[in-house]
């Protein structure tokens, strides 16, 4: 038996080898296709950690990443040593938590009422209205936020003005720049995130919609006991996945909207590493930086994950 089955192994390896062979041979135009995505992250995120090693390196462009000397953890005390590395990393969270507040139900909101619009063309203009805004660079929405909100030329001031108020400098006050930081985030985008809760929603079964209709129930009570449960499992992963980002806001959103005035809370990590590492070079420090933003935003992703499942749902894996 033993030698029997120690024959069988080999065989049953060339068989999985011979079909998995001829699975990409049948399916070789899906490959073909898939082959630029692979490329794409193999490239540009898989290749680059490579550079993570230069955390632990006092890098020079002179004797490259192999040749520079080896720092240790000296990148990382300093690091943990330094106030401002603090402050903006209270910053990027706070501007994060506050985007998950305001920011995460808007598109869940914006796809159960546009599921309930029926008439066809109206709801078309109004996603192709919401959507608008994500396709604009956030240099262009920069300049037209800060001109909306100009304490001399700014429609709402001149609102306010004409109501018999004074006019607010919204940018260069700390407050009403972290309000202005995140509407402008659910304007630009609660539009597009709307697009995979509606997804989520033309998935539920319409014969549960009128089961309930004939036991009386209205509308709110559909939305709340048939709609948000059918997307539950989608509204989890998308937490999981926003919370994976809670130690990253993009570049040019804060560095468009910032200034001086209000640096204090507006300083997050991607401007601070810009401004030491592009700016001035500091490239090994930049590095250990962005290496403990991607360890937090890891333990994020599993606590989230691991928290999701306890409740009941997939998770995302």
């Amino acid at each position: 038996m033993t030698n029997h089955a120690t024959a069988q192994a080999p065989l049953v390896k060339n068989n999985k080898k011979g079909t998995v062979w001829k699975r990409i041979c049948r399916d070789k135009w899906l490959y073909l296709f898939l082959s630029p995505i692979v490329l794409y992250y193999v490239i540009f995120k898989y290749l680059p950690m490579i550079g993570t090693i230069i955390a632990f390196k006092d890098f020079r462009f002179v004797d490259g990443i192999l040749g520079s000397e080896w720092a240790g953890l000296e990148h990382f005390q300093r690091m943990f040593s330094n106030r401002d590395f603090y402050n903006i990393v209270k910053n990027t969270l706070l501007l994060n938590v506050y985007d998950v507040i305001f920011g995460f139900p808007m598109p869940i909101i914006l796809a159960v009422m546009l599921n309930e619009v029926n008439n066809r063309l109206f709801k078309r203009l109004t996603q192709s209205i919401l959507y608008l805004p994500h396709f604009l660079s956030w240099v262009v929405l920069g300049g037209i936020i800060i001109q909306i909100c100009s304490p001399s030329t700014g429609v709402i001031n001149s609102m306010i003005k004409a109501c018999g108020g004074e006019s607010i400098y919204f940018m260069a006050d700390v407050g009403w720049w972290v309000v202005v930081f995140v509407v402008s985030g659910i304007w630009q985008g609660a539009g597009w995130g709307t697009i995979v809760y509606l997804a989520a929603i033309t998935g539920i079964d319409m014969q549960l919609y009128e089961a309930a209709r004939i036991d009386g129930a209205g509308k709110f009570r559909q939305i709340w006991h048939i709609t948000l449960p059918g997307i539950r499992s989608t509204i989890a992963t998308m937490l999981i996945l926003r919370m994976g980002s809670m130690m990253n806001i993009g570049f040019e959103k804060v560095y468009m909207l910032q200034n001086n005035a209000v640096r204090r809370v507006s300083e997050v990590i991607s401007t601070y590493v810009y401004r030491l590492g592009i700016e001035g070079a500091q490239f090994s420090y930049t590095t250990a930086i962005g290496l403990f933003q991607s360890l937090i935003s890891l333990i994020l992703v599993f606590t989230t994950n691991k928290i999701i499942k306890s409740m009941g749902e997939t998770g995302l894996w």
